[in-house]
């Protein structure tokens, strides 16, 4: 796994192996965030990322500039390991060891982006629920979007929030906004 941009552009990080995460690939990634690269305001935008598994994604907003983020996950392996990674490239990443779904319900705080990279075994209903709870709490600011990594086989296209999704190999990406 590499940081593809900013201030750690071309750091290579070498997750344990013994971490239970499907990394998303370098590929997906870089062209995720062309995608989000003119949408934000990096140091006031606010990143929550769920299901942060290796820490990749919240590794590539720290190294663009990002101040603001917060990184979900419930294995204490991976807390770990975005702990000391982050700070060893002393990127300001928050950290919570908790239950994605759960922490949806108990935060009380906006985001300017959500990142959720679920198991792709999850379920439907787990995905659907996700995409409810975020809105339901209203966890998104006026202009924020929640973008959902998922396997090919998931389909959101009816979802009322759906607005786009973007396909990399058998990765896609799902934006829900308001």
């Amino acid at each position: 796994m590499r940081i593809i941009s900013g201030s750690h552009k071309g750091r290579r990080l070498t997750a344990p192996k013994k971490l239970p995460v499907r990394p998303t690939t370098d590929r997906s990634k870089e062209s995720l965030f062309n995608i989000l690269q003119h949408q934000y305001d990096r140091e006031n935008t606010t990143v929550l990322d769920l299901f942060a598994g290796t820490g990749s994604i919240s590794f590539e907003f720290g190294s663009r500039g990002v101040k603001n983020i917060i990184a979900v996950d419930q294995n204490k392996m991976c807390i770990d390991f975005i702990r000391k990674t982050s700070e060893s490239l002393e990127l300001p990443i928050q950290l919570t060891q908790m239950d994605a779904l759960k922490y949806l319900s108990a935060v009380k705080m906006q985001f300017d982006l959500i990142f959720a990279d679920p198991p792709y075994d999850l379920g439907t209903q787990q995905y659907i629920e996700i995409i409810e709870k975020v809105f339901a709490n209203q966890l998104l600011d006026r202009q924020g979007q929640l973008i959902i990594e998922h396997s090919d086989q998931e389909k959101f296209e009816q979802h009322p929030k759906f607005s786009q999704s973007r396909k990399y190999g058998s990765n896609v990406f799902s934006f829900f906004e308001e």
